[in-house]
């Protein structure tokens, strides 16, 4: 019995990678599916729903799965990025030459003998170019074994079309940025189970971004804490060190009281709806009555001329105190808020 060639796919669960995927095992490639998990990954509600995961569906596929969370390595990308930014904070080339240097890192580490990915040749004005595939191929030190099986036809052979572990006139020519050809394609293979295409990446969305940008102009080194409460709240930055964060629903709520840390400080309008207000940085208790200013001006006593606010420190929420404050002003909304990149 002839041993399967053994091949390594970059795998988000979207469409194109499920097409890759598909592609591969046509050709009797015993594939391993290869997620690269970063906290900067926004996923799609329905998606969630209705657990749909890349496991669950490499699951569908009948492929090996492996997933390996890459956060704190890939911020350090994302704070000093070779090849710069996209329109927000998203260094989408320097992405590129990361993930496929951990595939094929991963491919050494199951004996693989190729890479491939779910690329099509000028979906993406950044990174899907053909001179700049070849420069990321380069970079990533993985010209030869790398194989785009949805564009093939357009680039030169690799080793995996030369050695004929895939035929090349089984590859496919599609390009460009419709889905029409890979609608079709998931027809002729059965797929009905892909995501709709949202979610991505939270770099490439303006808020998020003008918060990263925000946090790394008054914080060198963010912890990882810091950036999940990005993606949550309203954001105020009240001075170069401090910074307090204003639930919109209970789920922030939850998610606010569980990213809490020693030295933050947490507000709540007495007796009223109120979202939970968390506030962090040093010297923070200079800012105790601005920030339950805030905190009655987003609940439900914001029209009332003073409300009860009531505060706890996290280092003993035990100890509770009680202050009597009015609203902020709104020049104070304009001044503070966080706002998106480049508004």
């Amino acid at each position: 019995m002839v041993e399967k060639i053994k091949a390594v796919g970059l795998f988000s669960g979207g469409l194109d990678s499920i097409l890759s995927v598909s592609v591969m095992l046509s050709e009797g490639i015993d594939v391993w599916a290869y997620h690269l998990k970063t906290i900067f990954t926004a996923t799609d509600r329905a998606q969630i729903s209705r657990k749909i995961s890349p496991r669950s569906i490499a699951e569908k596929l009948g492929v090996n799965f492996e997933e390996e969370e890459v956060s704190s390595e890939f911020f350090e990308i994302v704070k000093n990025p070779q090849y710069g930014y996209g329109s927000n904070v998203n260094p989408c080339i320097d992405c590129k030459i990361f993930f496929l240097k951990k595939a094929k890192e991963f491919m050494g580490q199951i004996g693989g003998r190729f890479i491939f990915t779910g690329e099509v040749l000028g979906q993406r004005p950044m990174t899907q170019t053909h001179q700049t595939m070849m420069k990321i191929s380069k970079s990533a030190g993985v010209e030869d074994i790398c194989l785009r099986p949805l564009s093939a036809k357009f680039l030169a052979p690799t080793l995996s079309e030369r050695e004929g572990w895939v035929k090349r006139e089984n590859l496919l020519d599609i390009q460009g940025r419709s889905r029409k050809d890979q609608i079709q394609l998931a027809e002729q293979f059965g797929i009905e189970f892909y995501p709709t295409p949202a979610g991505g990446c939270l770099l490439t969305d303006p808020g998020f971004a003008g918060r990263i940008k925000d946090i790394l102009t008054y914080n060198s080194s963010p912890s990882i804490n810091d950036i999940l409460l990005l993606k949550i709240g309203r954001h105020f930055r009240l001075s170069q060190d401090v910074k307090c964060v204003v639930g919109r629903n209970q789920n922030d709520n939850l998610a606010i009281a569980n990213l809490t840390e020693e030295g933050d400080i947490l507000f709540e309008a007495e007796d009223v709806g109120s979202p939970l207000l968390l506030l962090r940085g040093k010297g923070c208790e200079r800012f105790i009555e601005d920030a339950a200013k805030l905190c009655k001006r987003y609940s439900d006593a914001k029209n009332h001329p003073e409300a009860r606010v009531k505060l706890w420190r996290s280092s003993n929420n035990l100890e509770v105190e009680t202050i009597t404050v009015e609203c902020v002003s709104d020049s104070f909304l304009r001044d503070k808020l966080v706002r998106a990149f480049n508004e």
